[in-house]
């Protein structure tokens, strides 16, 4: 399992997660876990309604995923997965899966995320709930495993900074 990685593509909502987990998932040829996709419906519920979610409805979410990730790697396997992993305690319980996990945090200015989530259809997350993220927000910290991937150029791009991060991060890691 020492060979198994796990890109974990973090950043708040309306920050281009899934598109460019979509590439990177594509490009890597790992599997792609989407983490809306483990929400309980509650969770969606309340977010569709706007209220922000609290720790407690994260932490089924969260091992949910975890866990996925476990089951990947114990068939050998890397994967790519999205999760918003806004605080360092939710990296912590990513982190608890089997495999190496990395983050790959997509940063750009609220102002353009809102207009981006102003403008896509069909997704739960109301723009109203964006500063809440932003508020929740924790910085990578020196002691994870990461790097910042700005998210003002095409997907295509933003995907081989990425590539590019995960390339040079090989290079210096021992």
């Amino acid at each position: 399992m020492a060979d198994v990685e796990h890109l974990v593509v973090m950043g708040v909502a309306g920050s281009g997660k899934t598109t460019v987990a979509r590439i990177l998932a594509d490009r890597l040829h790992r599997p792609l876990g989407e983490a809306d996709e483990f929400h309980p419906p509650a969770n969606v519920a309340k977010m569709a309604a706007g209220t922000p979610l609290v720790d407690e409805d994260r932490w089924p979410w969260l091992r949910a995923i975890r866990d996925w990730l476990t089951a990947h790697a114990r068939d050998g396997q890397s994967t790519v997965v999205t999760c918003s992993a806004l605080k360092v305690a939710y990296r912590d319980v990513l982190r608890e899966a089997e495999g190496h996990v990395r983050f790959a945090h997509l940063v750009a200015p609220e102002a353009l995320i809102e207009d981006r989530m102003e403008a896509r259809t069909g997704h739960f997350m109301p723009p109203e709930l964006l500063p809440s993220q932003y508020r929740t927000l924790e910085p990578l910290s020196d002691a994870e495993d990461g790097f910042v991937v700005p998210v003002d150029a095409p997907p295509d791009d933003v995907a081989q900074r990425v590539l590019g991060a995960l390339a040079l991060q090989r290079e210096v890691r021992p």
